[in-house]
């Protein structure tokens, strides 16, 4: 719908990811108060400073967040300004919500805490195969933040009342199917358009070049033509697969492990079950709920009096679509797999048995249990890998903070090479040649940004020392030392003389378009010719292969007089003189796209409403940002309206 969510989905999508999703549900808003240390505040609510610490490290738990969840992402993205920015904005915010909580008086009760708690899938995950709640692997869960189980349910409970103070007043928007088709209706609106291009290809041999003017624009344009400075470097990356590597185990441990563990690693036990379900929802009025309850009664004595017609009941009575026509057979499944009513019963039966009513929220279940599969007893052999990985694993995460150590002294203290650490601790030293703004997806460690400013420091550059051990990821740490630099230079004109010469014809080609057509918009606004391309309908969802920026500029356009003409400045790409000839009705949306829009306006109008609540609170509470929002790169279309 929007042209620039269509032509930068990535960093909108990183943005708002950064926004939505609080970070305080990992580190806590507290967990930014005590980082700051001194500094010059970059932002301010009420009489609490935010220093450039509680920036870098707000954006450093983003940033870490992210790759966690998009490992692919691209790191240029998460380091640039916007995102740094959102960071900040995240922080502040986040402060302003918390003082509205404690002004109201919010809080999180242990009923609701708990409700929580329960229905978070990451917890529901933590319960064993026979429902019981794993508490070993809770700790674990919470001590990969830092935290213990007590810290671990405030900071989730801190969650909790925060989102209380924005919801109340976005539950309060009210989108009536009135006001939701009328918006809609203009949102997509359909314009019948005919466009003229005006290619900076078709110029391109006009433009006529002399040395004089290729040396002109090369002195006036010499950064475009720099050799970015560089640094060869050596590296070594400490991280759980090193640490791995390190470990040497006990081969009885791994014997024991084997005893201890075989039925849970030779695979679990699967179950082969038909059921007829008569639906009788939970909200389903008591008498109607009795009459589903008699209606399978009867198809339950049925079944049992004839085991065998169990397909054929099924499939005529079965109220289950999904699995009806195939005579009730759900297939295999496992422990996890079924609602818990329905489970137990199915793990409580034998080969054949057919079951008791079973009550769900979904209706009354009669189950007939066709198969048991027992997983076969693997042998220690064929289990020794896996369970080789899995103690190397569980070690590697309690020597990791020794190991850490040792690295981050290790690097300080012999500075002028990485080579005495790396053998203390069994690491690879490897090399690269590194740019300030290396982007490398394949390579994060290279591409982090606190890596590279630490390696193209002034003492870094001058002394060649050992960066400091830089953490880039949970687990990971790293450090580099330059072995040789090279500073930036502008390459000579003769090194460079067909780029110089190939940008200054691209430059001048859409200067000649943007001439042309500009003239001719003039002309054509009077008279139009009689061979403009075929007119074509576009909108916001049909978009016809249109560039976003002719659309933009389409959709904005002010139809008080038609036929109306518009021109628009392609940059590079030339120019373009479009003629919009009717405002045509949009088509009228399916019953499920109908149904999606209203939900999505829903959306769109809690969200304005939480804005401005927001904005209002910024207000109450002094906010202040000490430092400008970055603009953007890629400049605003010019649109000449005529």
């Amino acid at each position: 719908m929007f042209e620039f969510v269509r032509k930068h989905t990535k960093i909108m999508m990183i943005l708002m990811f950064l926004l939505i999703i609080p970070s305080f549900a990992i580190v806590g808003v507290d967990g930014f108060r005590d980082i700051g240390g001194g500094g010059a505040a970059v932002a301010q609510v009420g009489s609490h400073s935010f220093t450039q610490a509680d920036w870098d490290a707000a954006h450093k738990v983003d940033v870490d967040r992210l790759r966690a969840s998009m490992p692919n992402v691209d790191p240029k993205l998460l380091d640039s300004d916007e995102a740094r920015y959102v960071s900040l904005e995240r922080l502040v915010r986040e402060r302003v919500m918390s003082d509205a909580a404690n002004e109201a008086r919010l809080h999180t009760t242990d009923a609701r805490l708990a409700f929580e708690l329960q229905r978070n899938p990451t917890i529901a995950s933590l319960r064993t195969p026979d429902g019981k709640f794993d508490k070993t692997r809770y700790e674990q869960l919470a001590a990969s933040q830092g935290l213990t189980t007590d810290g671990f349910e405030n900071r989730v409970r801190n969650d909790l009342t925060l989102r209380q103070v924005e919801s109340g007043v976005a539950a309060t928007a009210f989108s009536p199917s009135a006001l939701v088709d009328v918006s809609m209706k203009a949102f997509f609106e359909r314009r019948e358009v005919q466009i003229t291009r005006f290619n900076v290809s078709d110029y391109a041999s006009k433009v006529a070049l002399s040395d004089t003017d290729i040396e002109a624009f090369y002195q006036a344009n010499a950064p475009m033509f720099q050799a970015p400075e560089s640094a060869n470097v050596e590296y070594a990356v400490l991280d759980l697969d090193a640490v791995k590597k390190s470990i040497t185990l006990n081969e009885q441990d791994v014997k024991t492990y084997y005893e201890q563990n075989v039925a849970r690693l030779s695979g679990k036990e699967e179950r082969r079950a038909s059921h007829i379900l008569i639906t009788a929802g939970k909200d389903m009025p008591v008498a109607e709920r009795e009459k589903a309850r008699e209606r399978a009664s009867d198809l339950l004595l049925q079944v049992r009096k004839s085991p065998g017609s169990f397909p054929e009941v099924a499939k005529k009575n079965s109220q289950d679509s999904g699995s009806a026509s195939r005579g009730g057979d759900l297939d295999f499944f496992g422990h996890g797999a079924m609602v818990k009513p329905f489970e137990e019963a199915v793990f409580s039966m034998k080969k054949g048995d057919i079951s008791d009513l079973v009550e769900s929220d979904f209706g009354f279940h009669i189950i007939q249990l066709t198969d048991i599969k027992v997983p076969k007893q693997r042998t220690f052999e064929e289990l020794r890998a896996n369970i080789e990985s899995d103690l190397k694993g569980q070690q590697a995460q309690r020597k990791f903070a020794e190991a850490a150590e040792i690295f981050t002294n290790g690097v300080y203290e012999q500075s002028d090479s990485l080579q005495p650490v790396a053998d203390r601790l069994k690491l690879e030293v490897k090399n690269a040649n590194l740019q300030r703004q290396t982007v490398s997806p394949d390579n994060t460690v290279l591409s982090n940004a606190k890596l590279l400013e630490a390696v193209f420091s002034a003492d870094s550059i001058e002394k060649k020392r050992n960066t400091e051990a830089i953490e880039i990821a949970p687990n990971q740490i790293v450090s580099a030392r330059i072995t040789r630099y090279t500073p930036a230079r502008t390459r000579p004109l003769d090194e460079v003389r067909d780029a110089v010469r190939n940008r200054l014809i691209a430059t001048r080609s859409a200067e000649l378009a943007k001439k042309d057509g500009s003239e001719k918009l003039a002309t054509w606004k009077s008279a139009a010719p009689g061979n403009m391309p075929a007119a074509i309908v576009v909108s916001r969802d049909q978009v016809q292969s249109v560039q976003g920026t002719i659309l933009k500029a389409v959709l904005r356009l002010d139809p008080v007089a038609l036929p109306t003409w518009v021109g628009v400045d392609l940059g590079q790409q030339g120019y373009a003189v479009v003629r919009v000839n009717k405002v045509l009705p949009r088509v009228p949306a399916a019953v499920d796209a109908a149904d999606q829009e209203r939900k999505q306006y829903a959306q769109w109008l809690a969200l304005a409403e939480s804005d401005a609540y927001y904005s209002a609170l910024k207000h109450r509470f002094k906010v202040q940002f000490k430092v400008s929002r970055p603009s953007r790169n890629a400049l605003s279309p010019q649109v000449a309206v005529e």
